[in-house]
């Protein structure tokens, strides 16, 4: 498994890709004063009326119009987005924290849907698909060897609450296909990933956005820890592409106490201006806490890591976030679109903005991203470009800056000593997962006699079983340079015993095998005991 891909860039560039019918059927202002703007739309009808009336080809007035807004959106900021019809529902989604489909997560082997495991609750669990189970055809037609990608089987899967969809399933030990009809419903999703006991006193929650159930689910989790001795928190937004402001305010709040503002907006003419603070009394106001963030940490995760950082109130570990500290503001249109318009920008409680610097619409992030890598930000703190006109002090007088995203107080450079071309395209083709979840078919009852502390501490590959994974990556297609493999052996390893333990033991165990190679979350453990003694000092 890599973490390395920041889902923020993924979920940008869906927002961003499409658009479609806005001007045609909107609703105009009509105010005198509005003569500009008037005058612009009359253009714009003109010119649609003319190519529609007289063109000498015929055209696709709403493809036309779809590129036109796409053009015209690119002229503001990277975030101004137009979201179809056909893609509001798959978008909101993500935040509302459910959707409608099968209930299940997949991975695609040797283009073959496997299901993962069916999720509780869910329609495919009740009806009795399991673990393991390939998806052969879909009501009827062939659903497996035919170039799929997972957009391809979410856009089959998912559907209206209600309809039926028939699968069928080839279970291994058992001859021939199974069929199962599957009635879709609402599923819920999750927002954290992960929450456990990391040693004797310091807890550890991971949440991958801020949906509308992430402040339940943290306060959960959270309850959870404490009952278990929580004197510490390690809460990791890493790769955290941010969602709801109010779900980050709360969950700042638990650690901030009353009356300091959390986060504040300025808006072009005051009309979006606002102010947030703690206002109550959060169930970890005084525990040692710690951050952790990287470059795909961004929006709403740089809100709280930001008021954490400038009040003080705990260690901000890994490396510079994002950068997006721009408000949108969804408007529904009559075509059952949506506008997500730009309205203001968010500053943290120093008087940071967390926007980085943006210029002539240029929306392309990935080349910031890029540019960092060359410039070796990921590699060396130095690397990074903090003018004193950027300057501004925490609470306790401490330095920070602006100029985009969170600069950690502790910063951890990405390691790619493991690193390799092959290590690469093994990631690619998804073999680590396909290899251990045929590993634990094949062992299932000799893993499952193993407690988990036993298998963290004495569990490794053989090398017959090792030569077995390589002869998969070789029937791959995949060149196995031995100099490449060696350099990543160590690391395919330990992912490969991740794997193994997530499909034996769960989510929370795939995590506390993984973590034993990523270098934030071990800075993070050894930097507990000295977090008091850091926020205390002036840099």
């Amino acid at each position: 498994m890599s973490i390395k891909n920041s889902r923020f860039t993924i979920f940008l560039l869906l927002l961003a890709s499409t658009a479609i019918g806005l001007v045609i059927g909107a609703r105009f202002p009509s105010d005198p004063d509005d003569q500009e703007l008037s005058k612009s739309i009359g253009n714009l009808k003109e010119i649609l009326y003319y190519i529609e009336k007289d063109y000498v080809d015929t055209v696709n007035l709403d493809k036309l119009t779809e590129y036109g807004i796409q053009q015209m959106l690119e002229e503001l900021d990277p975030h101004s987005v137009y979201i179809p019809p056909r893609e509001l529902e798959m978008v909101q989604s993500e935040l509302r924290g459910n959707f409608e489909g099968i209930g299940i997560e997949f991975s695609l082997l040797e283009d073959t849907v496997y299901v993962v495991t069916p999720l509780t609750g869910g329609p495919s669990e009740k009806i009795g698909i399991r673990a393991g189970d390939r998806i052969i055809r879909v009501d009827g037609e062939n659903f497996a060897g035919i170039n799929l990608k997972n957009s391809d089987v979410i856009n089959t899967l998912r559907g209206e609450k209600g309809s039926e969809v028939l699968l069928s399933i080839k279970r291994r030990g058992v001859k021939g296909l199974l069929d199962f009809p599957v009635v879709r419903d609402k599923i819920p999703t999750h927002s954290m990933e992960v929450a456990f006991m990391a040693d004797d006193e310091t807890g550890f929650i991971k949440l991958t956005r801020f949906s509308s159930t992430t402040f339940n689910e943290f306060k959960e989790a959270q309850a959870k820890l404490l009952g278990m001795g929580m004197k510490n928190l390690i809460l990791d937004l890493r790769d955290n592409p941010g969602g709801y402001l109010d779900r980050a305010v709360n969950i700042a709040d638990e650690f901030i106490s009353s009356k300091k503002v959390i986060v504040f907006t300025k808006s072009k003419s005051g009309k979006y201006d606002q102010k947030l603070y703690s206002g109550r009394k959060g169930d970890f106001e005084e525990g040692k806490l710690i951050i952790l963030v990287n470059e795909g940490s961004a929006s709403a995760s740089e809100i709280v890591s930001g008021a954490v950082q400038d009040h003080d109130r705990g260690l901000v570990i890994g490396r510079r976030t994002f950068g997006k500290g721009l408000v949108q503001q969804p408007i529904p249109l009559r075509n059952q679109g949506e506008l997500r318009l730009t309205i203001s920008r968010y500053y943290i409680p120093s008087g940071r903005s967390i926007q980085k610097p943006y210029s002539d619409g240029n929306r392309d992030y990935s080349l910031d991203i890029m540019n960092r890598y060359q410039k070796g930000e990921f590699f060396h703190k130095d690397s990074i470009e903090l003018p004193d006109s950027l300057l501004f002090y925490t609470d306790n007088g401490r330095k920070v800056f602006g100029g985009g995203g969170i600069m950690p107080d502790v910063f951890v450079a990405q390691d790619t000593s493991d690193w390799s071309r092959t290590l690469g395209r093994i990631y690619a083709k998804n073999l680590l997962r396909e290899f251990s979840y045929k590993y634990t078919e094949k062992n299932k009852k000799r893993l499952k006699a193993i407690e988990f502390k036993n298998y963290s501490k004495e569990f490794e590959l053989s090398n017959s079983e090792y030569s077995e994974f390589l002869d998969l990556v070789e029937k791959s297609g995949i060149e196995v340079k031995g100099k490449e493999l060696e350099k990543s052996e160590s690391r395919i390893k330990l992912e490969l015993k991740a794997f193994i333990a997530k499909s034996i033991y769960g989510n929370e165990f795939f995590y506390q095998i993984y973590f034993q190679g990523d270098d934030i979350y071990q800075t993070a453990l050894q930097s507990v005991s000295r977090v008091e003694e850091y926020l205390a000092k002036s840099n």
